[in-house]
């Protein structure tokens, strides 16, 4: 899969629709990977051009800020603005919660002023315009799924309703937990969580969030970031329910409802 970089974009003199923010987890993690070649390969196959930074894409602090280091934060924002507004870019995607915070809420401040959709919204708008088309009777059609709302989507920027609406859109049978939308659970990943020891207390909140899923009796568990779906992943092979139970990220469900 071959993706333009946005270096190779003003070489030509173009501009791309859109500028594909992959993120750390979604560069180097071997699960999150998959969840950034199936969004790249659903824009391929509707027509969307994009491009991604490659090289040039530093991490966007999140996680430095979020544990304190606010030097080290101001740093890598700062780069990653120069190199943005060297580019000209106006609209960014993201598949990541955090980095979509950030880089709508944290860069403004900085001098980075840009449209910043989540995948799971862009997603939704490409089916509301009719550039996607998602055919009836899919891989998830009937199937009983559970959505995790991540904290970064859901409390931080009131984005429920999106997600729920590709999940419609594929024709399954959406089971809430009791703990959802504004009253949802952290996956225990959040505020530089996932990098760090856990504190001293009675249960992992992974764990506790997982189970919640489980309880549901779904098959799938539905998620829209890298830290959630790896955290959930880890409480369901705690339960040994890994043969049973799939975590997927949204992205990959409608790449494999199109196929």
């Amino acid at each position: 899969m071959h993706i333009k970089s946005m270096a190779e974009y003003m070489a030509e003199g173009a501009q791309p629709e859109v500028l594909f923010w992959v993120g750390c987890a979604g560069s180097f993690d071997q699960r999150a990977q998959k969840i950034t070649k199936a969004f790249a390969a659903i824009l391929n196959k509707v027509g969307v051009s994009f491009a991604i930074l490659g090289k040039e894409e530093m991490c966007t602090g999140d996680p430095a800020r979020r544990a304190g280091n606010e030097f080290l934060f101001q740093m890598m924002a700062y780069n990653n603005i120069q190199v943005l507004n060297g580019y000209e870019v106006k609209k960014i995607v993201t598949a990541c919660p955090h980095c979509f915070n950030i880089l709508k809420n944290e860069y403004p401040a900085l001098g980075g002023h840009y449209e910043v959709i989540h995948h799971t919204t862009f997603l939704q708008s490409l089916i509301n315009d009719g550039r996607l088309v998602l055919q009836g009777g899919g891989a998830f059609k009937g199937k009983k799924i559970t959505y995790h709302d991540s904290c970064y989507l859901g409390r931080a920027n009131n984005v429920y309703e999106a997600p729920r609406a590709v999940l419609e859109a594929l024709d399954v049978e959406l089971i809430e937990m009791k703990r959802c939308r504004t009253n949802g659970l952290c996956c225990g990943a959040g505020g530089a969580q996932m990098f760090k020891e856990d504190e001293p207390g009675d249960t992992r909140i992974n764990l506790e969030r997982s189970n919640e899923a489980l309880a549901t009796g779904a098959s799938v568990i539905a998620a829209n970031c890298p830290f959630c779906t790896t955290m959930l992943t880890d409480g369901v092979k705690n339960k040994e329910q890994e043969d049973h139970v799939q975590v997927l990220d949204i992205a990959e469900m409608v790449i494999q409802s199109m196929q």
